[in-house]
């Protein structure tokens, strides 16, 4: 269950998208309060409150408003431009099949699926060796929880507490982070286990570490005493980004594999972030060595374009063709995207990027550890790879999330140029989602770290532990 990708970074290896970033040219003489007047007129709400820039630019690392600020996108879009805004083969990639190969009837097959189907399944551990490709990750989710279903002949899905896996029904029905409110019944037979949240978790080991397995096998319990007999599948992020990038303890994905299998299951790997490399390996199931039997991708894999992806076995496969299995869309298989999703793989491989997440990973790590060290707001740091939670709290003992402090910590950042999703909405707990585009270098990585140590430096309520020599 190896992965068949490079895992050295070749000595000349340079992302393209790393080179000085041009502030983009298109929309450089809009109105700004003109297209704010207007945002407020006739955009409608969806479950966010937008932020007060207009953005004009997006180039490598770096957005632009409307305004002329430059800013360093820690967030990758919406953890999505694996390799930077507008990378150049990327465009050159859109461009061609916009001109000559864009869109077909959903039963056709073209150059570009094919090659991807073959590219993505050959990087992955046999038993994951058949795709398709649609737009979005919730409709990734969504196609992988009917595929369950059909297989198995079962309804029951069981998620994680502080999931997020789409807004469609059924990927709803087992997301246990945000929006389930207001619309009444959901897909019925849904189950949750408790979130592994090591900075959290009631369940302790005598010596005061998480004991992650006593706390699995109790929400176990609770399932087979809940379930009317109709398991599925359990769905499961590697890495609970929206929750506050919480990290699977060692050991968890297999022991979570282990209890499907006892029960006749499915096992869903969900690698929407990080899939794709930026988790410092190819997709982050094979630092466990575990292969689930539906997996899959979507935001990092079309760098930015809508893209997703299920793969599953040729076994699942023939049982689900054999039983009428269908999610037939308008742009499933859509050529355009898939050349692009195809191209992204061929980057990160040749590029030896994902051995260059895992090592800048550690440095972005060690730079978040050591601001832990000097400013006692920042209650823990986690992550993998280029994917960092920084959990800022009102003291380290109570542990009581402090949103107000980090909106100000977050706020003073962006003015100072770098953007750091922080949600606060209670549910986040006052965490920094940093995920920046895995072709960032060491230089912009450091800039990022100044800046941020800056804004902890300036922010009133950051507890800043030097200055009593602690």
């Amino acid at each position: 269950m190896a992965p068949r990708v490079p895992d050295q970074v070749p000595s000349d290896a340079t992302p393209t998208a790393s080179k000085a970033d041009a502030a983009p040219t298109l929309y450089q003489d809009v109105d700004e309060e003109a297209l704010r007047e207007k945002t407020s007129r006739h955009l409608l709400y969806y479950g966010t409150a937008f932020n007060k820039d207009v953005i004009c630019g997006a180039k490598g690392l770096y957005i632009y408003t409307a305004s002329g600020r430059k800013i360093l996108d820690w967030t990758s879009g919406q953890m999505s431009c694996l390799l930077g805004h507008g990378h150049p083969e990327v465009v050159r990639t859109i461009a061609d099949h916009a001109a000559s190969l864009d869109h077909l009837f959903s039963g056709m097959v073209s150059p570009p699926v094919v090659s991807l189907g073959a590219r993505l399944c050959s990087l992955l551990p046999p038993g994951l060796d058949k795709a398709f490709f649609l737009s979005t990750g919730g409709e990734s989710n969504e196609a992988a929880i009917k595929m369950a279903k059909v297989f198995t002949g079962r309804f029951e899905i069981v998620g994680l507490g502080g999931s997020w896996h789409g807004v469609t029904a059924q990927a709803l029905g087992t997301q246990y982070h945000f929006g389930r409110r207001g619309q009444g019944p959901l897909v019925p037979g849904m189950h949750m286990l408790p979130p592994p949240n090591a900075y959290r978790s009631v369940f302790r080991a005598p010596d005061g570490s998480y004991d992650w397995e006593a706390e699995l096998d109790h929400g176990w319990r609770m399932i087979d005493m809940a379930s009317c007999g109709s398991l599925a599948a359990c769905i499961v992020e590697p890495i609970q980004s929206s929750a506050g990038m919480h990290v699977l303890p060692p050991g968890y994905l297999r022991a979570l594999k282990a209890h499907c299998e006892r029960r006749g299951m499915l096992l869903i790997a969900d690698e929407a972030q990080t899939g794709v490399g930026r988790c410092g390996d190819l997709v982050a199931i094979l630092r466990e060595g575990v292969t689930p039997d539906i997996l899959t991708l979507s935001k990092t894999l079309g760098n930015g374009l809508p893209l997703s992806a299920v793969v599953t076995s040729a076994a699942v496969e023939r049982v689900c063709v054999e039983r009428d299995y269908c999610f037939y869309t308008t742009h499933v298989n859509d050529p355009l995207p898939a050349a692009v999703g195809d191209k992204v793989l061929e980057i990160v491989v040749r590029d030896g990027l994902v051995a260059r997440s895992r090592e800048l990973g550690r440095v972005l790590h060690a730079g978040l550890r050591k601001l832990e060290s000097r400013y006692g707001c920042i209650g823990d740091v986690r992550g993998r790879g280029l994917m960092a939670g920084v959990e800022i709290v009102a003291d380290r003992t109570s542990k009581v999330p402090d949103l107000d402090t980090a909106k100000r910590i977050g706020d003073r950042a962006y003015e100072l140029g770098v953007w750091a999703n922080l949600s606060s909405h209670p549910s986040f707990g006052g965490t920094f989602r940093i995920a920046p585009p895995i072709t960032i270098t060491r230089e912009q990585l450091e800039l990022g770290l100044q800046i941020l140590e800056e804004a902890f430096a300036t922010t009133p309520g950051s507890q800043p532990l030097y200055l009593s020599g602690t």
